[in-house]
């Protein structure tokens, strides 16, 4: 059975015969009884008695006209669903974020997006931004929210939020001691306590492991982290520092830029350059950029 059958069938039982149902369909009589013949030969048994007026379906007749009106049914259910995704108002949106980023702005974000777009399903992959760029390459991620300096061949970037990069120190370090927070230092300046890192994988540390090694520095290590927030509680906490983005930095502690650095890597959304960003994403850039605008 196919569509065109399923319809055909379900017209000459709703009309009660050939001549109404091809009259209905506008073909001609004769093509209809042909095919209706060509069906019943396939299948071995006739599916109207066309000895009642008007025509009734045999049990063979039911079953086909259930079958039938099962497939016209579910055909009617998937168009309305493709011109939905059609006109971009049902979806499906993997987002790849890191869970420091998701945390502070999803609770913000997600609630305008479902109220937009409720029939569009959110898959969320959290995990550090260096990975999330390959994520996205290895088509595991439609859009990344990831801190990054960009450049990866393939794919394409939209600045969210330029980062200033430095270090977040504790107030009791030397550091916070003898200078106010804000002040632009050099790396150099905050070799006098114990840093907290984060670990391979998150981009920062890309950062950080090539400035140190640049720079011919060793800083002692207090520990390694993958849990953003727990590193930040832990330097201020600790009489640590961390190299970290201001976006990243709160009351508690003090914040450096670092005067010597050129910073390229920033806060961007993340996705394949072939890639047409359907309103639902465009949407979710916006929502993301949005929140983390300062307020009025």
């Amino acid at each position: 059975m196919n569509l065109k059958q399923a319809r055909y069938i379900l017209t000459i039982a709703q009309e009660g015969g050939v001549t109404a149902a091809a009259k209905k369909l506008y073909i001609s009589q004769p093509s209809l009884s042909q095919m209706l013949h060509q069906i019943e030969r396939e299948l071995g048994v006739e599916l109207f008695d066309r000895s009642a007026q008007p025509f009734r379906p045999t049990y063979a007749g039911e079953c086909y006209l259930r079958a039938a009106q099962t497939m016209l049914n579910a055909n009617e259910i998937l168009e309305n669903e493709i011109q939905q995704i059609r006109q971009e108002e049902k979806g499906r949106l993997r987002l790849g974020i890191s869970m420091q980023r998701s945390a502070r702005l999803l609770p913000q974000v997600l609630p305008k997006f479902i109220q937009a777009f409720p029939q569009v399903r959110l898959e969320l992959r959290e995990a550090g931004s260096a990975m999330l760029e390959q994520m996205v390459l290895e088509g595991q991620v439609d859009l990344a929210l990831a801190s990054t300096e960009g450049g990866t061949p393939g794919l394409a970037y939209q600045i969210i939020q330029r980062e200033t990069i430095g270090i977040l120190a504790a107030a009791d370090t030397p550091l916070a001691q003898s200078l106010p927070s804000g002040t632009p230092i050099h790396l150099e300046q905050a070799m006098d306590a114990p840093f907290v890192s984060l670990k391979t994988g998150h981009n920062v540390r890309v950062v950080q492991d090539r400035l140190f090694q640049e720079r011919g520095l060793s800083p002692t290590l207090f520990l390694e982290s993958d849990n953003m927030e727990a590193a930040r509680q832990i330097t201020v906490n600790c009489g640590c520092y961390m190299l970290c983005a201001h976006s990243y930095t709160s009351e508690q502690g003090c914040f450096y830029p670092l005067a010597d650095y050129d910073n390229q890597r920033h806060f961007c959304a993340c996705y394949r350059q072939e890639l047409r960003l359907p309103r639902y994403i465009q949407t979710m850039l916006h929502l993301v950029a949005e929140s983390l605008s300062p307020a009025d």
